[in-house]
């Protein structure tokens, strides 16, 4: 899978995966859980980044984060470097706990904000550790229906227009999680986020394009054509 150099733009939803070593855990249990979380919080504050929504997993997490200017990749390497060192100094183990550099791709707010919370949120589900979104605690869920209040997370302006009031939209979200996410949409997500590609229209694509001044999409196969010259027919 070609993976395109890192884009990071500010004021963008950005979706992000950070995996285990090997696939291996990287939480062993809630204390872990807790201090993941609370380096994530404290550095989102600390280098201007707003989470929207979140599942921590037994070995990955997957974030969605807008972030002001250079931020994200410093609150990513913060969190990182912190939670290695808590990590290998209470299990007693040395080296890497992390496969690789996180992974990250823009997303369209429009068209997969939501769609992508509810894929989050639907995590637990698909790898049968929780029987409804409520019941799993390391994810956003609980916060955006109404359950248990989150420091870590920022709504998105697309949560405010749910609804009118707060009751209404932890009604409209839950609703939303409740419909699922199609199998298409979710291999979308998980792939854009792995490859590094933005996941939205072409007029999407365009506009990332002209901000960051380069290319952010697969080329197409073959050679350009060359200027002023007709393909043949």
């Amino acid at each position: 899978m070609a993976r395109l150099p890192r884009l990071t733009l500010p004021g963008y939803p950005h979706h992000v995966i950070q995996r285990g070593n090997n696939r291996g855990l990287i939480v062993n249990g809630p204390a872990d859980a807790e201090m993941l979380l609370s380096l994530l919080a404290s550095n989102a504050r600390r280098f201007d980044v707003a989470v929207h929504a979140y599942v921590l997993m037994p070995n990955h997490f997957h974030l969605l984060a807008t972030p002001q200017a250079d931020g994200l990749p410093l609150m990513m390497q913060a969190v990182g470097r912190s939670y290695v060192r808590y990590f290998n100094d209470l299990y007693g183990r040395s080296g890497t706990l992390w496969e690789g550099r996180f992974r990250s791709t823009l997303i369209q707010p429009e068209r997969y904000l939501l769609t992508c919370m509810a894929y989050l949120d639907l995590n637990p589900l698909r790898s049968a550790i929780a029987g409804e979104p409520g019941d799993y605690l390391w994810s956003s869920y609980r916060h955006y229906a109404g359950i248990q209040a989150d420091r870590l997370v920022t709504p998105h302006a697309l949560i405010w227009a749910l609804a009118n009031t707060p009751f209404a939209r932890e009604a409209a979200y839950v609703k939303r999680v409740s419909e699922g996410v199609d199998p298409l949409e979710s291999e979308a997500l998980t792939r854009s986020a792995l490859s590094g590609w933005p996941l939205g229209d072409a007029q999407f694509v365009t506009e990332l394009e002209k901000i960051a001044g380069r290319r952010v999409q697969i080329a197409k196969p073959g050679r350009p054509a060359r200027p002023g010259l007709a393909r043949a027919g």
